[in-house]
């Protein structure tokens, strides 16, 4: 199966709100409809941009193929990523990393 989207998310142990950011993910993108054109959510390791996140507790979320780092992410942000990025193309400016 081909995808447009692959969403890899930071897990490590210092994100801890990484695995719940996965789970809204998974979440969303299924409430969207989404799922066999855009759901490819991969947990992974560090993305090592933690120093420039504002946020200690949040998680990382790089979109490809785009190339969109989002940083300081909530599990509240997720349906804001999803209808914005992955349903209408739209990169959410707010929460991109510097």
């Amino acid at each position: 199966m081909k995808y447009e989207h692959h969403l890899y998310v930071c897990t490590n142990q210092k994100s801890e709100v990484g695995r719940d950011v996965v789970k809204a993910l998974k979440k969303e993108i299924k409430k969207q409809g989404l799922s066999k054109k855009l759901n490819r959510t991969l947990p992974t390791g560090c993305l090592d941009v933690c120093k420039h996140c504002k946020k200690t507790n949040c998680a990382a979320v790089m979109v490809y193929p785009e190339g969109a780092l989002y940083g300081d992410v909530q599990p509240d942000d997720v349906p804001t990523i999803v209808r914005e990025h992955l349903l209408h193309g739209r990169v959410v400016s707010k929460l991109l990393l510097d």
